[in-house]
């Protein structure tokens, strides 16, 4: 962790304000999680282009989570099947990983709805997610900002 917070550390360096960041690591973790493997790095790019900020910040933060978009995947393919009133899918994460070593585009098309499903699931709890992520980390990135003013005084 410690490797992480300096390099938000040299982003606030060159002149991203706290707000800034924090609105890049909120939308960077939030993309980050989308249920839809193969999409994030677009994603984030996207939103970093539409808000103005900074790119390698975001993707930071988006490559930073890849492991926890991992172990969620299931949870959101689950929770999108009960939303839809449909039976929770029953396979286990060594299941799609050997179905994603056959292929991507094979597993893509074999886990289409459940995807799809998946994805409403991420759209309803992302906003909470960036909403949190922000208000909690931009008091903390300001401190950052204002220790680091201090100590290059």
């Amino acid at each position: 962790m410690n490797r992480y917070k300096k390099k938000l550390l040299a982003f606030l360096i060159i002149g991203i304000t706290p707000e800034r960041l924090a609105l890049c690591i909120a939308l960077g973790i939030a993309f980050g999680l989308v249920p839809a493997l193969g999409t994030t790095t677009l994603l984030c790019a996207l939103a970093a282009f539409l808000f103005r900020l900074n790119l390698a910040a975001i993707q930071l933060i988006n490559f930073a989570v890849y492991p926890l978009q991992i172990a969620l995947l299931i949870p959101f393919m689950q929770a999108g099947a009960r939303l839809f009133g449909n039976e929770p899918i029953q396979l286990s994460f060594e299941e799609i990983q050997g179905m994603l070593e056959t292929g991507l585009w094979v597993t893509v098309t074999g886990l289409w709805v459940t995807t799809l499903q998946a994805v409403v699931v991420w759209i309803l709890i992302a906003p909470l997610i960036i909403g949190l992520v922000f208000v909690l980390l931009t008091p903390v990135l300001r401190k950052m900002n204002i220790e680091r003013k201090i100590a290059a005084s």
